[in-house]
């Protein structure tokens, strides 16, 4: 039978025990349908890019499933009409990994700490370089970009000089609305 990974979103007001209702419910219809569920993760809830429905955050699962195309199109059929689920996304894989998926595999690296296992980057100018917050100025003081225009010649409006001539004078206006013409 073809694999697939499938993740859904869940609305950000449903609790835990809701999405793992929903993951159940789910994978009951890919049993149903002759499939089996191998692996079920829950992501948790994060933030979304932009806002889905009116909601900024949902509650991420994934499933690796190993169903006939039937079993997964009747799954997504039912998310389809489901309210609490936001999107869903399923993709036809040659293998699943053995090992988490790499959402789980982020929280390993959030527990090193903030910087990490980065190892000695050496000294890259007087503020500790690198891209952020490096000295981008040349050989200015403070690594300010920042130089001032040079004044025009001959003036300017700005400066309190008149405009170059004279402003033609208007067309004559038309006080009657546009489509009550007679």
């Amino acid at each position: 039978m073809p694999l697939y990974e499938h993740v859904f979103l869940a609305r950000q007001d449903v609790s835990n025990q809701q999405v793992e209702a929903l993951t159940k419910e789910f994978t009951d219809v890919i049993t149903e349908g002759g499939g089996k569920v191998t692996k079920s993760e829950y992501w948790g809830l994060k933030g979304l890019a932009y806002k889905i429905k009116k909601n900024r955050k949902a509650h991420f699962s994934l499933l690796n499933i190993d169903a006939p195309p039937a079993a997964v199109a009747e799954m997504e059929r039912r998310m389809g009409i489901q309210t609490d689920i936001l999107r869903f996304l399923t993709v036809k894989v040659e293998a699943h990994e053995t090992e988490p998926s790499a959402m789980m595999r982020k929280q390993d690296r959030d527990e090193r700490g903030e910087r990490g296992d980065r190892g000695d980057r050496g000294d890259r100018g007087p503020r500790g370089g690198g891209f952020r917050g490096g000295d981008r100025g040349g050989d200015r003081e403070g690594g300010s970009t920042f130089r001032p225009r040079p004044p025009r010649e001959g003036g300017s409006f700005r400066d309190g000089d008149a405009p170059r001539g004279p402003r033609p004078p208007r067309p004559p206006r038309n006080d009657t609305p546009t489509g009550t013409e007679s």
